[in-house]
């Protein structure tokens, strides 16, 4: 399903970019430099009592007095020998010695008597030299010189990407990639599978700059943007490359991020930019993907300080999008899963005027996707692509891409010619559960309590109605889990208040069944008491499910209001509030033990049978309970469960342990070591 952007062919040209080892050769050069002025730079400096040391031993053959204005210098010239093996290793290749005197004749003086009384030849000259302002100065201008070319080298790559040739003059220009009528883009429509409304409004958008006299006969204008919205993985960003190879029209591509940089004014500069650039290729479409980069709302939280410079390039995005210029003919595409956070002037009819949908695929869009990337598999004939949608509910298109992958890798780690259904199931629990840890040392008490934990989640889950159709229980330990019960959840598009009471029964589960069985509880039901305690909260604060709460919702599904520091309820409702949530916990636990005492043998046979195997599934427990009371739907019928009450959704992921994946917590204040956490 995805596209291959690269830049084959007659595919856009990008800026080429000088590779980064150029750097380093240039560094290099510069200390070699370095070390080519210190070679050239003249003889070594040393004091004239050094100085009188070698010509006492006969190391030094002439001394030259140089008077340069009122500075007095002698340059000190070795013999043969001492330049061969110079003294304390300070001779340059010069062959000679500088030093500094006061005065000149006492100087001669000196060193004429040092070298008659040690038996030495000594001869002394004496020359006038005019200062010169040239001395030395070449060998600093290169020195600088590279400095500055190191600098501008750094600079053209700090701005490097947004136009031709890199220079720092090009920093401001837009970051976007050209699609042209003959590019060639490897994705179309064809290859976007389960998005079919969403797709249908994009073949929509992409007619309207194919054929505008269709529409404008009518009266009808070309809407100015769209915005996808959507989790996740569920194919915005493939939507716009198959725009971008279904369009015969130019196709600008960019992400929000490319509007970012550390100078200010640069990110309005881009985007009057890219608009400049759009208008000259009209009619032509925009795509900016993640565009909460820069599109978030101005002034959303007064406790922080504002942005800028993000906001200077929203302000300036409204203002190219619709402002008094005139940009017909420009469609402004981008792709978001924050909307909530957008701001409402960017939201708003004229600038983007569709919000189209991506969601989670359905059982039947999960099934067109699996198609698609089965393809490049081989697979065995015990692979059915239906069985595979509906084992994945809630999976989006990135997440079923990558079971499929998994399959193909686990078959080829077991040396198989062909990738089966057991591969894919096995995937399924990779992904969700993460890796199966066979060499985890667990006490035989530990896996009793495990074991009983489980079952204690299967048992009451069976005998609930509305619970969760169960498919699988197991001890092997996976990922930060110990054990897990394996769900798929039913079809609904709301959920009611018994409903989710059974659901939280079946949570409850395991830890009623530790009570029952040992007379204590341990610390494994963590994540299962997290998972109540939010359902608990949403039927009191949320839903308005409780009685003594009312019809009233505390949430906020605009996301616009701050509870940070400050509750929508007075301390009086809060205390309610706590009261309910602990009773409807505390009623759903004492149902689970109701349920658990009343089928303790075939808790303990189900236990047992855990112990023995280490993983059961839904035939076993027949086996054990017969048939499923008062079941709604057969068990495999299954999709996506979507929560929708009063404009909010949840969204349940497929396959889903009871409760949690076990929980390992270094940081305990109880366990310093390791907390495990049963599902």
């Amino acid at each position: 399903m995805s596209g291959n952007n690269n830049n084959s062919g007659n595919g856009p040209k990008t800026p080429k970019i000088i590779p980064i080892w150029w750097i380093y050769i240039v560094i290099g050069g510069l200390l070699l430099s370095m070390q080519f002025f210190e070679f050239f730079q003249g003889p070594a400096n040393i004091s004239s009592e050094e100085c009188n040391e070698f010509i006492g031993k006969g190391e030094i053959k002439k001394v030259v007095i140089v008077k340069e204005g009122d500075y007095v210098y002698c340059e000190a010239f070795v013999t043969d020998s001492a330049r061969n093996n110079p003294p304390h290793n300070k001779l340059r290749a010069g062959g000679f010695y500088k030093f500094d005197v006061h005065d000149a004749s006492d100087a001669k003086d000196e060193m004429e008597k040092i070298a008659l009384d040690n038996g030495h030849s000594l001869s002394i000259v004496s020359k006038n030299k005019q200062p010169s302002m040239w001395d030395g100065i070449f060998s600093y201008v290169i020195f600088f010189g590279l400095i500055i070319a190191v600098w501008m080298f750094m600079m053209r790559r700090m701005g490097g990407g947004g136009g031709p040739g890199g220079q720092i003059f090009n920093i401001g220009k837009s970051k976007a990639k050209l699609f042209e009528k003959d590019t060639k883009v490897d994705v179309s429509f064809k290859d976007v599978a389960g998005l079919a409304e969403a797709k249908e409004e994009i073949v929509e958008i992409v007619d309207f700059l194919k054929n505008p006299k269709k529409y404008t006969a009518l009266g009808a204008k070309i809407p100015k943007g769209a915005l996808l919205v959507g989790p996740p993985g569920t194919g915005k960003t493939l939507l716009a490359k198959a725009v971008a190879g279904e369009a015969q029209v130019p196709f600008f591509s960019l992400s929000g991020s490319d509007f970012v940089e550390m100078f200010v004014g640069v990110g309005a500069s881009r985007v009057r930019d890219l608009f400049k650039q759009a208008k000259e290729k009209s009619p032509c479409i925009i795509f900016i993907d993640e565009i909460d980069a820069i599109g978030r709302a101005r002034g959303k939280n007064p406790a922080q300080q504002a942005n800028d410079e993000r906001e200077n390039t929203l302000n300036q995005m409204l203002t190219e999008m619709d402002g008094f210029g005139s940009n017909s003919g420009i469609i402004v595409m981008a792709a978001t899963n924050r909307a909530d956070i957008l701001d409402k002037a960017l939201l708003r009819p004229g600038r983007f005027d569709r919000q189209i949908m991506v969601d989670m695929p359905d059982v039947n869009e999960r099934q067109e996707i699996f198609e698609v990337h089965l393809k490049p598999l081989k697979l065995d004939d015990s692979v059915e692509v239906e069985f595979l949608a509906r084992q994945t509910p809630g999976f989006s298109g990135a997440d079923i891409a990558n079971i499929c992958n998994e399959a193909a890798l686990i078959a080829a780690r077991q040396d198989k010619k062909s990738v089966g259904r057991e591969d894919f199931l096995a995937a399924v629990d990779r992904v969700i559960g993460g890796l199966e840890k066979k060499n985890k040392i667990i006490k035989p008490q530990e896996k009793k309590t495990i074991a009983f934990h489980e079952a204690g989640h299967a048992t009451v889950s069976w005998m609930m109605e509305y619970a969760s159709p169960l498919i699988k229980v197991t001890i092997v330990p996976r990922g930060k889990s110990l054990g897990a019960a394996w769900y798929l959840p039913e079809e609904r598009q709301i959920t009611t208040r018994e409903q989710m009471f059974h659901e939280m029964c079946a949570t409850l589960g395991g830890r009623a069944a530790e009570e029952i069985i040992f007379g204590e509880i341990s610390t494994g039901a963590l994540s299962d008491l997290e998972k109540v305690t939010k359902q608990a909260q949403a039927i009191v604060t949320i839903y308005g499910l409780n009685d003594k709460i009312g019809n009233i919702s505390y949430y906020d599904s605009t996301g616009q209001s701050d509870y940070s520091f400050s509750k929508p309820y007075s301390e009086a409702t809060a205390q309610v509030i706590d009261q309910e949530i602990s009773k409807i916990i505390e009623e759903a636990y004492v149902k689970a033990k109701e349920i658990l005492s009343q089928n303790k043998e075939k808790l303990t046979q189900l236990a047992e049978a855990l112990l023995e195997k280490e993983v059961i599934f839904k035939e076993d427990l027949e086996t054990i309970f017969g048939k499923r009371p008062n079941s709604e739907a057969p068990i495999d019928s299954t999709e996506d469960n979507k929560v929708e009450e009063a404009g909010v959704v949840e969204e349940t992921k497929s396959t889903e342990e009871s409760d949690s994946s076990i929980d390992t917590s270094e940081d305990s204040a109880e366990d310093s070591n390791e907390n495990n956490t049963l599902a």
